[in-house]
């Protein structure tokens, strides 16, 4: 689905990414984890259209990302959660999954659509998949933290994306959304491909079904099973530190 050749980012002549290779298999649920400044965020950046790269390529499904625009890349199928949620805190839940909806969004479309049942029905079988088919017509800025990350990976949902680019999605959370946030991404992966960063080791653990990638200052450091990077000594002297803070890290 994925593959990366060569990609490099630069700021002020300072490296921020320098990737040589990566890939992402279709309906693979891939996690990168890494100290803060490792790239991780530049790199969601570049896939999205949001940062353009000094070199390299991006090949999502045999077409090259590079050169393209934000609007362009998510009409491929290219759908990013923030890390701090973008919602519409002044609409319903209803209305923000209404406008996350895939759909002609030019100035005459806008003004004579009506919408389907079908569309009504899809806005609220992806609430019920996100579990906020209660909250529909409350107003999103009245949710929880937990419950604003789950709108917006609604709103992805909703674009039709094949690859979903989710940052940080259990920060802030209870522990029982988390537990919540980790099973739905386990789900989405089975239809989507999924890259998510995050630190809290106890959510990777759950997540991490099969491969966890380590970056550390814009390069791959290591890629492996969760306990294979967990265990390795490199990882642990670059990013986790000692078993026990390890343990404790969020």
């Amino acid at each position: 689905m994925l593959s990366i050749s060569e990609l490099s980012v630069s700021f002020g002549g300072v490296k921020a990414l320098n990737l040589s290779k990566f890939e992402l298999n279709d309906k693979e649920l891939r996690v990168i984890i890494g100290p803060n400044g490792a790239g991780k965020s530049t790199f969601m950046d570049v896939l999205c259209g949001k940062t353009a790269p000094s070199s390299g390529t991006a090949y999502f499904n045999g077409e090259d990302l590079i050169g393209k625009s934000e609007v362009e890349i998510a009409r491929m199928g290219v759908g990013r959660k923030f890390q701090k949620p973008s919602v519409f805190e002044g609409l319903t839940v209803f209305d923000n999954l209404l406008l996350g909806l895939k759909a002609k969004k030019g100035f005459l479309s806008s003004m004579f659509f009506k919408l389907a049942d079908e569309e009504s029905q899809r806005i609220r079988e992806v609430a019920k998949r996100v579990n906020l088919e209660n909250e529909l017509y409350s107003i999103a800025g009245s949710l929880s933290h937990g419950q604003k990350q789950w709108l917006e990976i609604a709103i992805v949902l909703l674009q039709d994306s094949d690859l979903m680019l989710i940052d940080e999605p259990a920060a802030g959370m209870s522990d029982a959304e988390t537990e919540r946030t980790g099973a739905l991404l386990c789900e989405l992966s089975k239809e989507n491909g999924v890259i998510v960063i995050e630190h809290d080791m106890h959510f990777v653990e759950q997540i991490a079904r099969e491969k966890v990638t380590v970056l550390v200052r814009g390069e791959i450091l290591t890629e492996g099973s969760f306990d294979e990077v967990k265990n390795n000594q490199d990882v642990i002297d670059c990013y986790l530190g000692t078993p026990n803070s390890a343990q404790t890290r969020k």
